[in-house]
This record gives structure tokens, sequence and C-alpha cells, in this order.
């Protein structure tokens, strides 16, 4: 028996075809029932249903075009000859309160079956209410891709029984979905494949709201446990279309996908915690034959499509895609055909896996949820999602680079690193500065240098501390305010950046007075040394060094310089201005007439 207070116990029994019996024990504290599912699996010759024969006529044509058209050839090193499409659909948690058609909290919880409503175990008699709210976060995550909001929509069900679905059948919104014909725009900074060139566009199908499952654990050989916690939570499917080329624009694409919906705060978690889920659909096509067949909501010519299922990485998606690519052309280069059929992935592996037969409607049986009323949105809230959305992260980049200086790859960073919060806290410290403000209007060079300043510290020193402890950037106690005061510091010339790195590493490890406190009750101020005792400190150096001396003078080795430079700030101890001491010994080296100028570089 499990030890959480309520479990579903699935364990599969011994007896063999005709039938598959499954024997499901719900264990609660008052009540023990005992159900049994009872599912045929083999069918009488002379009754097969009109499904199944439409599903054997439909294969039994793919089979008759597939071996005439297929070309013979060894794949080898002949991937070019072949056409990679792939199609992506990306399962993400909505960030609400409640569950999609309950009041059951949708919120995170350690305890087995602790956040469940009568209607998510579909229990008899419950019925769906319709959470609102739900709307909201959904609706931001269409308009951020650009979709079309469907003023109507109506909900479905899709029927299939599994154990982690207990009502037999998931809603979903396959016919009416609540939003279509949407895109999202990868460019390069977004790591698409270089064959791609400087960005590529991926449309957008439909999102359509669902229900989530329940939580399967498995205890081998025969036992499965099933946390009622997540079913019924809130998703949505973002559904392209096959226009992605690449294994490596295909995880780009998700990747992207995901930081668009963390920008608007229309999902809590990303794949690395289980909040975002991905299929994707791979065919394949030889580019000199005819076009192929398959034809998908206006994309036409496409080769017969495989699906692989619940990918939980970026890598993976890549990993699968490339896998599913390599199967199918050495089948179609060995005269096969591919099948439609559902696959699996596991990370690691070097090739799919066959779970089962690729469903369709037919199979699905979809129908219109009777006990689920229109969704009707109003022209109103539309307007009011759209204008109060947030900065969308291509809009991010670009300011950072235009407007403020900042590299392409330390604005990438900052726009994605810790899901939006490291942009989020860069953002906070330049609001601290006494500038006009710098999302409009005019920036200044000192904005700019400030800016520059900035994100190196908080991607760069920050982040090095933040790795080295493996800390967040929540819980690393470096305040905003704090930063600003440490770069402020530094720009103004108060210390210098050996200083700041220390006082960056003392409120990183929990001194928690004020910046200023900090340097003028420890006298780490920079005080700068006279002209006297720059001139005295470098003639001692020079003196100790006749070796490096005549390098620079004779022999031209004049980046030697910084040698030197470097040993006066090190004997400087924090006192010193690398500028002015290089100068003073230039002029000490008769540098400065131009005569060694040519060999400084």
């Amino acid at each position: 028996m499990p030890s959480c207070p309520y479990a579903l116990v699935v364990q599969r029994s011994r007896y063999k075809y005709p039938f598959a019996l499954w024997k499901c024990t719900y264990i609660g504290p008052h009540s023990i029932r005992s159900l049994r599912f009872l599912q045929t699996t083999a069918l009488a010759a002379e009754n097969v249903p009109f499904r199944k024969q439409l599903k054997d006529e439909i294969k039994q044509r793919r089979t008759t075009q597939g071996t005439g058209s297929i070309r013979t050839e060894k794949r080898g090193s002949s991937s070019n000859k072949w056409e990679l499409t792939v199609g992506i659909e990306v399962h993400a948690q909505l960030n609400t309160q409640h569950k999609l058609f309950s009041r059951a909290p949708a919120a995170f919880s350690t305890t087995p079956n602790s956040n469940v409503a009568h209607f998510d175990l579909a229990l008899p008699g419950s019925q769906p209410e319709f959470q609102k709210a739900t709307l909201i976060p959904a609706l931001r995550a269409a308009l951020a891709l650009q979709c079309t909001i469907q003023r109507r929509s109506k909900f479905d069900r899709k029927h299939y029984f599994y154990q982690d679905q207990p009502a037999g059948y998931q809603i979903t919104q396959y016919y009416e979905p609540f939003a279509r014909d949407g895109e999202i725009r990868l460019y390069d900074y977004d790591d698409i494949d270089p064959e791609d060139g400087s960005s590529v566009t991926v449309g957008i199908k439909q999102i359509q709201m669902e229900q989530d499952t329940a939580k399967s654990i498995q205890q081998p050989p025969d036992t499965t446990l099933l946390d009622f916690n997540r079913v019924g939570h809130p998703l949505i499917e973002i559904i392209t279309l096959p226009q992605i080329h690449h294994a490596k624009t295909a995880a780009a694409c998700v990747k992207k996908i995901q930081a668009l919906l963390q920008s608007v705060s229309a999902v809590t978690t990303g794949m690395e915690l289980g909040g975002l889920r991905v299929d994707v659909n791979v065919s394949v096509r030889a580019k000199s034959d005819e076009p192929g067949i398959h034809i998908y909501h206006g994309v036409t010519g496409l080769g017969q499509r495989t699906e692989i299922k619940n990918l939980s990485s970026f890598k993976a998606v890549e990993d699968a895609v490339i896998a599913e690519r390599d199967r199918q052309i050495s089948v179609l280069a060995s005269g096969g055909f591919i099948e439609g059929e559902t696959r699996g992935w596991t990370l690691g592996s070097t090739g799919t896996r066959k779970l089962r037969g690729k469903e369709g409607e037919v199979d699905y049986r979809y129908m219109p949820d009777p006990d689920i009323s229109p969704v009707v949105i109003s022209k109103g809230l539309i307007d009011h999602v759209s204008t109060t959305l947030p900065q969308l992260p291509d809009q991010s980049i670009q300011l950072l680079v235009d407007r403020l200086g900042i590299s392409l790859k330390d604005a990438k960073t900052l726009v994605v690193l810790d899901d939006g919060a490291r942009l989020d806290y860069f953002n906070s410290i330049m609001d601290l500065y006494p500038f006009e403000e710098y999302l409009g209007g005019s920036v200044t060079e000192e904005t700019v240098s400030y800016a520059k300043t900035t994100a190196n510290w908080v991607l760069h020193e920050l982040g090095g501390l933040l790795g080295a402890s493996e800390g967040t950037l929540a819980d690393c106690g470096v305040s905003a305010e704090t930063m600003a005061s440490i770069v402020e510091n530094l720009m103004t010339g108060r210390v210098t950046g050996k200083t700041a790195k220390q006082l960056l590493s003392m409120t990183f490890n929990g001194d928690t007075r004020t910046i200023n406190d900090i340097v003028t009750q420890d006298d780490l101020a920079f005080q700068s040394l006279s002209q006297a005792e720059y001139e005295s400190m470098a003639l001692e150096l020079l003196e100790g060094n006749p070796q490096m001396v005549e390098a620079i003078t004779q022999k031209k080795q004049v980046k030697k310089v910084k040698w030197f430079v470097g040993q006066m700030m090190r004997k400087g101890e924090g006192k010193m201005e690398p500028a002015k001491a290089e100068s003073v010994l230039e002029r000490m080296l008769k540098l400065r007439d131009g005569k060694h100028n040519e060999n400084r570089e």
C-alpha cells in the first residue's frame, strides 16, 4: 500500500489476449473501492469497426505509394539530399491560482492528492466550473505570440483511456480554440541553425486551453502510484506550423517560446521544472522526389510524419529530432516507407522507439463538451490585456543594444538569465542612477557608460559569485540599491576596481552595512599618490630591472611597459591609477616622443 493519503494503485493483470484487464484500487481513509476497467484488444474479423476500416485503408494507400517512389541510395554524407520538416506542440502550465474547471488550488504541493476537487477525480455527479481567471495568462501568451483572439471558443472532449485521466477523456479546444494564426520570429542570436540565415518565421496554427493529467509515479515491477494534484491544472497547447527545417532551430523555437511565456508571466516554471513539455512532429522527404502527398493547415508537400512525445529539455528536442531524422532517412534510402506512429525518446539514447500507432481524430472521438458553455471574450478584455503586456524579449534586447550600447551577447544573457529576473534586477539598478528616463528620450554618453559597467557587474562579477556558491539571485543579499552604490563609487573614482570587488564580496557574504559606511569605516576610499611618489616608485622599478628597460628602449618591445604598470599597481596597494602610472613610465623611458609608438600595437 502507498504511504500517501490518497492514491490510485494500478496493477497490470497477468491475463493474456484477447483481453487486457487493469485492476484499479482507490485507497482512502474511509473507504476502499475496487474498480475494473475492461478493454477489448482483439476483435472478431467479421465485426470490424468502421474507424478501424478507415485506418487500414489509409495505411494500405501509404504502403502502395511508398514502394515506388523512394530512392534506394544510402544516406552516408548525403543528408543535404533530404528535406527535414518539424512541427512543434508546446504544453505549458498556466500561472493561475485555481484549476481549469474546479476551485482546487493549482499551486505545487509536496503532499500527494492534497489539492483535489470532486470534478478532478471525475466523481459521479460532479460538474465542471470554468474558472474565468485562467483565461488571463492564456490571453497574455496568445498576444505575445501575435495570435488573433477568437471572441468565441468552445471546449471538446478528447476520449482515451489511461490511468492518469480519471474521466476517460481530456477537455480541450480542438475545433474552436481561443487563439489562431500567430507567429514567432527567430533570429540568429536565438541560436538558430546557420543555414536559416539571419532570421526565420514560424507560424502558430492555434493555441488551445486544456486540462493537465495526473502525475504517474512508477514503482517496479508492476505498480504505478497516481498523484492527482496536477490533474485539471490549466494548460495551453501551442501548435506551430511545420515550417522548421533544422533540429537546432526547433530547439531554439522552444526556447524562445518559453522565454516569451515567462516574460509576460503566463507561466511560472519552464522545462527544467516540468512546467513545459514538448511533442515534435518529424517528417523527411527526398528533395529529388515529387513533393509529399500530405497537407497540414495549408502547408503542402509534406512527407509522412511521426510524433515524438514528452520531451522535457531543449537538448532533448534537438537530439530527438536528429535521431528521428536519421532513422527516417535510413528507412527511405533503403526503399521502405514511414508509418504514422507515436514514438518515444530517452535522454542519452541514440534513437527513438515506437510507442504505438499514431492516433487521429477518429480514434479520439472528439465531441463538444455538453457541460461547458462557450467562452465569450469581450473586446475590452482583449484590449486591456494587450495594452498592459510587459516588454517582450526581442524589444528588451533591441533597447539594451541600440540605446545603451551593451553587447548583443550580454544583452541576450540579461534577458534570458534567471527567467528574466536578471534583467529586472539590471533595470532596477539603472532606475536608481540620477539620469533622465533612459527608456525614452535622449541617452547621454554617461548613461551608456554606466549601463555597460552595470551590465558587466550584474552578469560577470555577481554572476561569478552566484556560480561559485550555487546560490540564486533572489537569495544573494545584494540588493539593487547596494549594486548601484558599488557601481557609482567605482564610476566616480571613489574606489578602485579591486576595492569594488571586495565590497561586492563583503555584501554578498552577509555584511549588512551600506556601501558608503563600509568604505568610510574600513578606510577603503581611493587616496591618490602624489606625482613625486609615482616617479619615485617608477624609478625604483626601472633601476631594479635593467634588462626589461633595455628590451623596451633598445629592442622596441614597448608592450613590456604593461609589466611595470602591473608592478606599480601591486606596490601601490589600491592607491594608484593605471593610466597615470603608465604615463609616468612612458615619460621616464622617453616613449612619449613618438619614436616607439609604431610598435605599441
